[in-house]
This record gives C-alpha cells, sequence and structure tokens, in this order.
C-alpha cells in the first residue's frame, strides 16, 4: 500500500475563518433592507452565511431591495471594505498565528472566499507578511460554494491535488464546497452550527494551533482514506 500523500497546501475561507468579517456583513445589510422598507432579522443574516454573493443578491431583492444583483454585491462589498478600512482586520483568534506558522513551514497556502476579489484582496494587503499563494475570490470562482469549483480552483493554481490540502470553513456552505473537492476538510464554527455539515473533524477554535496539527489532522485523514472500500461517500469533480 502507497503512503498517503503529504500536506501540501492550507485552503482558507475568509470571512469568519479567517477574519472576522461576519458582524461587518450584517452591518451593512439590516440598513439596506430597511431603506427599500422592509426588516431583516438576524436569522436572516445567519442564513447568509457562506453562501454566494449573487444567491445572496436575490434574497435581498425577494426582501424588496429594488436594486440589481450586482449593484446589491458592490454596495454592500463598499460597506464592509469601509469597515475594514476603518477598524482594520478582525482575525479570528488563532487564525493569523496558525497562517504565519504554515508560511514558516513552507506549507503553500490559499485564500478561497464567495467575497468580491477586490474586497478578498484589500484584506491580503492589509496582513503584515505575505500570507497567500493565491487568491480564489467570489468572481473568480466557476461556481460559487457548496460547489467544489473554488477548491478546486485553488489546487489547479497551487499545483496541487486536493488529496494533498486541508481546507479550513467556518459554514455548511463553504464546508460542502471543500468536502466535494476532495480536501481534508476542517470546520471552526463561529456564528452557525457545522453539526451534521460533513466536516471531516471539528475544531473549536485555531487558537494555539499549529502546522504540525494540521499536518497530523491531514495524515489522520488520508490513511483513513487510503482504502477506497473504507471510506466514506465524499463529493468528487
Amino acid at each position: 500500500m502507497t503512503s498517503p500523500a503529504p500536506l501540501a497546501a492550507v485552503l482558507w475561507d475568509m470571512d469568519g475563518t479567517l477574519v472576522d468579517t461576519e458582524p461587518y456583513w450584517m452591518a451593512a445589510e439590516t440598513p439596506l433592507v430597511e431603506r427599500y422598507g422592509g426588516t431583516w432579522s438576524h436569522e436572516q443574516a445567519l442564513s447568509l452565511v457562506g453562501m454566494g454573493l449573487e444567491d445572496s443578491a436575490r434574497i435581498f431583492q425577494a426582501a424588496g431591495v429594488r436594486l440589481g444583483v450586482h449593484e446589491i454585491i458592490d454596495h454592500l462589498t463598499d460597506e464592509v471594505m469601509r469597515q475594514l478600512r476603518e477598524d482594520g482586520v478582525p482575525f479570528r483568534p488563532g487564525a493569523r498565528e496558525l497562517l504565519a506558522d504554515l508560511r514558516r513551514a513552507g506549507i503553500k497556502t490559499a485564500l478561497v472566499t464567495m467575497s468580491m476579489g477586490r474586497m478578498a484582496r484589500s484584506v491580503v494587503d492589509l496582513i503584515d507578511f505575505d500570507a497567500f499563494d493565491v487568491v480564489v475570490a467570489g468572481d473568480d470562482a466557476t461556481r460559487p460554494k457548496p460547489f467544489p469549483d473554488p477548491y478546486l480552483q485553488a489546487c489547479e493554481l497551487l499545483g496541487v491535488s486536493p488529496l494533498e490540502a486541508v481546507a479550513i470553513e467556518d459554514s455548511p456552505n463553504g464546508l460542502r464546497s471543500a468536502v466535494a473537492s476532495g480536501a481534508a476538510s476542517l470546520g471552526v464554527p463561529h456564528m452557525v452550527s457545522l453539526e451534521g455539515a460533513g466536516a471531516h473533524t471539528l475544531w473549536p477554535s485555531l487558537e494555539g494551533r499549529t502546522t504540525q496539527d494540521v499536518a497530523a489532522f491531514h495524515a489522520a485523514h488520508r490513511r483513513a482514506h487510503s482504502d477506497p472500500a473504507l471510506a466514506p461517500e465524499e463529493g468528487t469533480r
């Protein structure tokens, strides 16, 4: 039996996983809906976590926002970027430290987000070290999460197989995308529950985690799935 492929890359979701921008999105959503006479609840906001922006925009249209899909996306993106400029990048606990440790260890990294590329790159530019080899954003993906395309595109750009990668996610949609790509998928819950979302493992936080922890998770996952007859059914390309 051949040895499982070693860890070569870690693929990061952005909103809610790397940075705590979900409150920024929610702060932008409510005034937008109210401007057109509608109401927007916390539960409705939570339902959009991890969803592609075009799908989210259509939900806002159904809530009464009389703007085009791309006008809604641009407005919300501008508002979140304004908050980032004013308040800085709110890293999730342990995320910056783990990312820096991965870079020191020579592990390739990608940012895989459904946010617009201009916003994703503005976040990357605000990180005070060379954090990512590639960025795959919502306007880069051939299909949005929960399709596997964003993670498959990131692996292709990095020159690695999904079997050599770990994906880190905080939303059910994101996890479905990561699992379907074939990457070992690590869930770190934040604003919504990840129970039953298909994560290969759940960590309550990234705080105190190191490259060694991620590599150990990846190795254990690959050993468990090295015999196809023993592997649970997972989505593939």
